[in-house]
């Protein structure tokens, strides 16, 4: 296989789980790196895409695992191979598709971090060291709206300012496998967004970023690094990290509504997640809460 062959097959590959598949961006770029990996160790034993079988898929994986990949590593490569082994054998490169003999490894799935509702309240009020610069608007406005919408950073970022309903005070976001849903968001983010849009957005605005909600300093979108650099800048690092990151918020945003009494498929829509295995992670956080309740009212606690 040439180096162009090579190149045009991880191209088709990109397409089809872009195309196809509704793969996000983030994902494809992780399954492509994956695919160049396990394509290379097989051209290393002397085998192209058609040489793919289980025992070279299990030698991949093994010296993966070795070099210490964690298993949400692992259980990633492996979802990179079986999508690879599935398109090669729907082109006919490959005569028997191998992946779906891949075990994936139980997925250790650590709580995450959050921010207790009244420390959450009281960074979210602090004033900021920027306040009313256009900078310090546009870092409020993002830690606010993570917060309250629960939304991921990227889609933040694709934020446009149509997607802003005032009037029934909520956000139409595009999230993974550009799938759309409406989340509701709350007067303080809502007034935060106001003054972004008033006093910070024009100053940064250049046409560069079409109609993007979010502004970085050259006029752009938003990005996704700068986006992660607003909450640190504005929440501070927080104990033990908590809270200083966009997915701390949302994790924060997920718990503080179970433990307001919503529903698990309420914050599974909410979140956007296609699973609610995704969303039931939240009741063990949750838990704790009842188990700290439990403790300090139950009389034979």
């Amino acid at each position: 296989m040439t180096a162009e062959e090579h190149r045009e097959l991880l191209d088709d590959f990109a397409r089809h789980l872009d195309a196809e598949r509704g793969r996000s961006a983030h994902t494809v770029r992780a399954y492509l790196g994956d695919a160049r990996s396990l394509l290379a160790y097989a051209a290393d034993r002397g085998a192209g895409p058609e040489g793919i079988d289980i025992a070279l898929l299990r030698g991949w994986l093994s010296r993966m695992a070795e070099a210490g990949a964690s298993r949400a590593t692992v259980a990633r490569r492996i979802a990179a191979a079986r999508a690879l082994t599935a398109y090669l054998h729907r082109l006919g490169r490959l005569g028997d598709d191998p992946g779906p003999l891949l075990a994936t490894p139980a997925r250790h799935r650590r709580l995450p971090k959050v921010l207790g509702e009244e420390q959450a309240a009281a960074a979210l009020e602090r004033p900021a060291e920027d306040e009313g610069t256009p900078r310090g608007l546009r870092r409020t406005a993002v830690v606010e709206v993570l917060y309250a919408t629960g939304i991921r950073v990227a889609e933040l970022c694709g934020l446009d300012l149509d997607d802003v309903d005032r009037e029934r005070g909520t956000l139409r976001v595009l999230g993974k496998g550009g799938k759309e849903r409406t989340v509701p968001v709350g007067a303080p983010a809502l007034a935060a967004l106001d003054a972004w849009l008033r006093d910070g957005r024009p100053a940064f605005a250049t046409g560069a970023g079409g109609r993007a909600l979010f502004l970085g300093a050259r006029g752009g979108r938003l990005g996704t690094r700068g986006a992660r650099q607003d909450v640190r800048d504005r929440m501070g690092p927080g104990e033990d990290g908590t809270g200083s990151s966009p997915h701390a918020l949302r994790h924060s945003a997920a718990t503080h509504l179970l433990n307001g009494g919503a529903d698990l498929r309420s914050v599974q829509e909410y979140l956007g997640h296609s699973s609610l295995d995704s969303t039931q992670i939240y009741t063990h956080v949750s838990i704790d809460r009842l188990k700290e309740v439990y403790r300090q009212a139950h009389p034979r606690a």
